[in-house]
């Protein structure tokens, strides 16, 4: 995934402007576009996570969780130039939600790969999702059937990868797991 909106650098309100019917992220201000579409497959794990988690967050009404396309502006009080849509995100601090988007770090961030979105999930992605604070970030593999799965500690990721046999305890959701084997 390339920067394919030119050399310059842009803030959330360029982007929020841009009506060209495609689907970007900003990254320090560099503009990534979203394209191709998601695959079945991808949309098919995406959905069968969502659901284990909006299952899981009916009963508790703790978090809340969403899926793409939602805005999460990472650094709103700052440059507010890092716009990303993650495939699944978990927010359980109710003044972040703006109705719109997501104001700061979400509590969880799920990035599910296709083959045009790897570098850019498992590199780029992972940087940001560190630097900002995201305190749990899945990298989920349909190819492999495997989850990575990275806390932050001390400012860093520690990762941990599951097969599609285990089940996943979720960090920052107490009680809540996630069984692979439905997943995929």
């Amino acid at each position: 995934m390339e920067a394919l909106r030119g050399d310059r650098r842009y803030t959330y309100t360029d982007y929020y402007s841009w009506d060209d019917g495609k689907r970007w992220e900003l990254i320090d201000g560099i503009a990534y576009d979203m394209a191709p579409a998601p695959s079945q497959e991808h949309q098919t794990v995406s959905g069968e996570l969502f659901v284990q988690f909006h299952n899981f967050l009916k009963r508790e009404k703790t978090c809340k969780v969403f899926y793409a396309p939602f805005d999460v502006r990472l650094d709103p009080d700052g440059k507010d130039d890092t716009v990303v849509q993650p495939d699944i995100l978990v927010v359980c601090d109710d003044a972040k939600l703006d109705g719109r988007s997501c104001n700061g770090a979400p509590d969880m961030v799920i990035e599910i790969l296709s083959p045009s979105s790897t570098r850019h999930d498992r590199v780029r992605k992972l940087e940001v999702y560190q630097r900002y604070g995201v305190q749990e970030y899945w990298i989920v593999d349909p190819v492999s059937k495997s989850v990575q799965v990275h806390i932050l500690e001390n400012g860093h990721y520690g990762t941990k990868v599951y097969a599609e046999t285990e089940e996943v305890d979720v960090h920052t959701l107490d009680g809540c797991s996630i069984r692979l084997s439905d997943v995929f």
